[in-house]
């Protein structure tokens, strides 16, 4: 018995040391700090989430300066628009347009697809077994859940932040709505646009058929789009005006997305954010109704300093990105 405790004891120490003397030689700590890219790398591989945006569907981070990157972050699930998304996204981008801080935001998905539309399984309940009694009672039930998901991409349209869309791989249904609601696009060389609404037997109704056209200024090839569900490539993407430049990679999209960013983020938030309020306003008026919104709106924003010091940096010939604007 003696014996082969002693064995056992034996064979016990003999695995602990074989187990433990590679550990100390192959992972050694090192206490050097790491090089500026080596934590850029770092700061990538492990994003930091942004102050008060905790969500189950989107990542928010900080990427530069006065921008935000907001992320499509269900990846396993191809970015597919669940219950959490439709509330999330109004949640995020109420608070982006309240944000003094921000200036300009980068929108992509996570993984390997930017969107494969709504997450059908998740929403079925909603949509198949609606709420009411009769007809007028679940007619009024749709009609309200349809408007509410509609406000989901019409936030991102109303918040006078400007809104870049870094599109790669898929984007399907819903994803084609998010899109058009985006005041920049950028897309992959591997890209793939679908209106693919009429497939599943609905109208598209969250913002598609509306924004598309006055996004291409083709209503034919709209049409087209929608009534046959057809995939629309990178390369007819961009010549139809859908997006305005491709990339061979998401990674090189993503860094062009984030420094067209940076060069918005450094402008006047003034006038930056009045542009696009005027735009948005005017496209949807007659030229008459845009220019006397746009005197009315001016009377006042032209009494901001930043006028001042853009006009002050340019006479110096100093850069206009040394020019510091308050926050808005």
């Amino acid at each position: 018995m003696a014996v082969a405790m002693a064995a056992s004891r034996s064979l016990r120490n003999l695995l602990m040391r074989r187990l433990t003397v590679p550990a100390q030689q192959d992972f050694s700590v090192s206490l050097r700090p790491m090089g500026s890219a080596a934590q850029e790398q770092a700061s990538r591989a492990a994003p930091c989430e942004a102050s008060g945006h905790s969500y189950e569907s989107l990542l928010v981070t900080p990427a530069e300066k006065h921008i935000l990157h907001v992320q499509l972050n269900r990846p396993d699930k191809r970015n597919a628009m669940n219950k959490a998304f439709w509330r999330e996204m109004v949640e995020c981008f109420n608070k982006i347009a309240q944000d003094s801080d921000c200036r300009a935001v980068v929108i992509s998905g996570a993984g390997k697809m930017f969107s494969s539309g709504i997450d059908l399984m998740d929403m079925a309940s909603n949509l198949l077994q609606p709420e009411g009694d009769d007809v007028a009672r679940i007619s009024w039930y749709l009609r309200d859940l349809i408007s509410r998901f509609q406000e989901t991409f019409s936030v991102i349209e109303k918040c006078p932040k400007p809104v870049i869309a870094a599109i790669h791989g898929n984007c399907i249904g819903a994803g084609v709505d998010l899109i058009t609601a985006c005041d920049i696009r950028y897309c992959t060389q591997d890209a793939v646009f679908q209106v693919k609404e009429v497939d599943v037997g609905l109208a598209a109704d969250v913002g598609t058929l509306q924004r598309l056209p006055k996004v291409i200024g083709n209503q034919s090839l709209v049409n087209e789009l929608a009534f046959t569900c057809r995939k629309m490539m990178a390369d007819e993407a961009l010549s139809s005006g859908l997006v305005s430049r491709v990339f061979p990679d998401k990674e090189l999209m993503l860094d062009s997305a984030l420094a067209l960013a940076a060069e918005i983020a450094s402008k006047s938030p003034v006038a930056v954010q009045s542009t696009k309020i005027n735009l948005l306003y005017s496209r949807d008026r007659p030229v008459a109704e845009g220019l006397n919104y746009m005197a009315t709106w001016n009377m006042s924003m032209l009494q901001t300093q930043d006028i001042v010091k853009s006009v002050q940096a340019m006479m110096e010939k100093k850069d206009a990105k040394s020019v510091t604007f308050s926050k808005l």
